[in-house]
């Protein structure tokens, strides 16, 4: 394995450096998407879901995967196949600087057991967002690099959060990673449904005052278009699906949920089209309050 900070291959007596590719090397695999290569240790996908998933990641020779996606790995599968876990989760708005500093702190530790398959749920949005933190924290790449990687990726420009923070990460110094802790959990204690509920609450408080807006700005929020906010709400919904204290929950708790998904879909579609007319958009966002509302009258209220 090749050292970070120091990783070069000599040809021809030409220094090439270890994470040369432009800037991520697609990988063709059966079992898994959107995986992508990023230096001789480093790649970037989607979740496994199955066998084939995780027997895939093991002729990669990965030895630990990063999981950023909020829903539970499945630790046991990995261990079947030879692999560990690391669960550092955060959100679709945006990866906080504390958490950025922790995954580069993982996936430093972990390469120097082999290989490190970082990924999300789909591995199009946060993967490659932690990945491109990793890799200006650990390979020196410039921001422009690394925002590169998030188009190169496929993350939508309606996670303005992600974008953001990747510019605005500060790679920590070796002293800082060297005098860190690496005993980070294979399954994170991630928030309960309560809170991702709340966060769903505060995302529509803002979708209200962006209507009252006239569906032109998100008060309280520069720089995030109503779009973009019901973006992250829709994936609030999406997550919230996942998680297994939802499936608990009954047949009719489930149906009321994807009805709300579902209309948190339409908005954000309807938001991004700047053909919709004010009342259009304000029928799309009724849709989901009134989702929501019948969901709370017969399991929360």
């Amino acid at each position: 394995m090749f050292p970070r900070f120091v990783a070069f291959l000599l040809i021809a007596g030409v220094a090439v450096s270890a994470c040369a590719a432009d800037p991520g090397q697609p990988v063709e695999t059966q079992a898994l998407h959107n995986v992508f290569k990023l230096d001789t240790e480093l790649y970037s996908g989607n979740a496994p879901e199955d066998d084939a998933g995780f027997r895939e990641l093991a002729k990669l020779g990965i030895k630990t995967i990063v999981t950023v996606d909020g829903t539970k790995p499945n630790v046991a599968l990995a261990h079947r196949y030879g692999m560990r876990y690391v669960h550092l989760p955060f959100g679709y708005d945006g990866l906080p600087q504390k958490r950025g500093v922790e995954l580069a702190k993982a996936v430093q530790v972990a390469e120097a057991e082999g290989p490190v398959y970082l990924h999300c749920h789909h591995g199009k949005h946060r993967a490659p967002t932690a990945a491109a933190v990793v890799c200006e924290a650990l390979d020196g790449w410039s921001k422009e690099k690394a925002i590169d990687f998030l188009h190169q990726a496929g993350t939508a420009p309606d996670y303005a959060g992600l974008y953001r923070d990747v510019k605005a990460f500060r790679p920590p110094a070796a002293a800082e990673l060297a005098g860190m802790r690496a005993d980070f959990p294979e399954i994170a204690k991630t928030p309960p449904m309560v809170d991702t509920m709340v966060a769903i609450d505060q995302h529509c408080d803002a979708l209200k005052a962006a209507q009252k807006a006239g569906w032109s700005q998100v008060p309280g929020h520069p720089g995030e278009a109503p779009a973009q906010t019901a973006v992250l709400m829709w994936e609030l919904f999406r997550e919230l699906a996942r998680d297994p204290e939802t499936k608990q929950r009954g047949e009719d708790y489930l149906a009321k949920l994807a009805e709300g998904e579902k209309a948190a879909d339409a908005l954000r579609t309807v938001l991004a089209d700047a053909t919709q007319d004010g009342p259009t958009r304000d029928a799309a966002f009724q849709h989901v309050t009134e989702a929501c509302a019948v969901c709370h009258k017969a399991h929360r209220n």
